[in-house]
């Protein structure tokens, strides 16, 4: 289901050498080195730099290997739930799961979704937050991931061609590091952000957030506003070794050890719910029916 030379580049790449490689491989250290010429020339990159201190890899290389887990491990998991699809008759709900879309709010709502749909089961499919899998996951849901928690509008469901079940609204907070000045505190207020860098998503990837900047530039000029891109580990990571504040929600609290998240004392809210596709399967159309009927009861 994929190329089985990104097997050998992974092992070359964690073992930072042909003949490592080649003895984790069982062949020899000339069919490693073929393999990995064959996939560079096939992709038109260079993997690796060679020297006589050994490998290290490109730019392209690194951003190939850490793509190249989750295509394996992705490829993996497609077997392995088709195989449990000939086995079950049971419905099966397949929930990505990552630091951002973590699926806690499903874990616990899960009993009472149990009560009401006994014969629909879940099973959690964990991923990484890149923008890559982001278009493609959510561009595909009902393929091999059937929704995602996390926050979202109508402007991100358009751009990601998939649909929006809305469980609450979800309170803007700041994250900040363990360090920080704000960090003894329980809540803020927004003057409490004066003279601070905030970390805002670009503008266009949500009205919500675009609501929330325009509210700071108006009448709170005196908050920095620094834009970034997307959302991963390396965002958390950057505002904990800069000492910025981060725009969050609490459903992040577990990403980053060092991090706090910090609700703020404005109106600012972003819908936090289940992203699924256009036209969910009946089992999914079940399942979501089911979630409807647990929050409002």
């Amino acid at each position: 289901m994929y190329n089985p030379q990104l097997d050998t580049f992974i092992r070359v790449a964690d073992a930072g050498s042909f003949n490592k490689a080649a003895e984790e491989s069982y062949i020899t250290p000339t069919a490693v080195i073929k393999q990995i010429n064959l996939l560079e020339a096939d992709l038109g990159v260079r993997l690796f730099e060679r020297s006589h201190r050994g490998l290290k890899l490109t730019k392209a290389g690194l951003s190939l290997y850490k793509d190249a887990k989750y295509i394996i491990s992705y490829c993996r998991e497609s077997v392995t739930r088709a195989k449990n699809a000939m086995l079950e008759s049971a419905s099966v709900i397949r929930i990505g799961t990552s630091p951002m879309t973590p699926a806690q709010i499903l874990v616990e709502l899960w009993p009472k979704i149990h009560e009401l749909c006994p014969e629909i089961k879940f099973q959690l499919i964990p991923f990484e937050n890149t923008p890559e899998n982001a278009r493609e996951i959510l561009a595909n849901l009902g393929q091999n991931i059937d929704t995602v928690a996390g926050i979202f509008d109508e402007t991100m469901l358009n751009l990601r061609q998939c649909a929006g079940f809305e469980i609450a609204r979800e309170p803007i907070c700041c994250a900040v590091s363990v360090h920080h000045r704000l960090a003894d505190k329980n809540s803020l207020t927004v003057e409490d952000l004066y003279g601070e860098n905030l970390m805002l998503i670009h503008r266009g990837w949500s009205h919500y957030v675009d609501r929330l900047r325009d509210d700071i530039l108006e009448h709170h000029s005196q908050i920095n506003i620094i834009d970034f891109d997307f959302y991963d580990v390396g965002i958390f990571n950057r505002c904990e070794n800069s000492n910025d504040v981060l725009m969050a929600v609490r459903a992040w609290t577990n990403v980053h050890p060092l991090l706090k998240i910090i609700p703020v004392e404005w109106e600012h809210t972003i819908p936090y719910g289940l992203l699924h596709s256009k036209k969910p399967s009946e089992a999914v159309e079940r399942f979501l029916s089911a979630v409807h009927k647990v929050i409002n009861q």
